[in-house]
């Protein structure tokens, strides 16, 4: 059993911060800081979807994050359904490779590409840590 099946099926909330609901950045933050050790900013308010998309763009820490062609364990995918990026998720090498993310329709799941796209998601790119 890999350690991201425990997650699956926990709710989103927009106050979420885990353990019971999450929302999405709070949900890739958790994910990052207990099992790949890397500690992220939160987002001051996670209701508000302009604030999020600026928040991604903006935010200093973008600039720990190299944008790679091809994504790897723990990488950060960020995502859009329009114009801006608004959701983030985390790869996981798993099953030929996947998103785990939290969402507002489905809480914590784990989907493929294809799987996301279907649900109306694009990926904005990819994102790797860099130390």
């Amino acid at each position: 059993m890999h350690w991201a099946e425990t997650y699956i099926g926990i709710p989103w909330s927009a106050t979420g911060e885990g353990p019971d609901s999450y929302h999405c950045w709070a949900f890739v933050r958790h994910i990052q800081k207990q099992h790949f050790g890397r500690t992220l900013p939160g987002i001051p308010n996670p209701e508000d979807v302009l604030a999020i998309a600026r928040g991604f763009r903006d935010h200093p820490e973008r600039r720990r994050w190299k944008l790679v062609k091809e994504p790897g364990e723990g990488d950060c995918v960020l995502m859009r359904q329009a114009r801006y990026p608004i959701h983030v998720g985390v790869w996981l090498d798993v099953d030929d490779g996947g998103v785990l993310h939290c969402s507002q329709e489905a809480g914590v799941a784990f989907q493929t590409l294809t799987s996301l796209a279907l649900n109306g998601w694009s990926v904005e790119g990819f994102y790797r840590f860099i130390e």
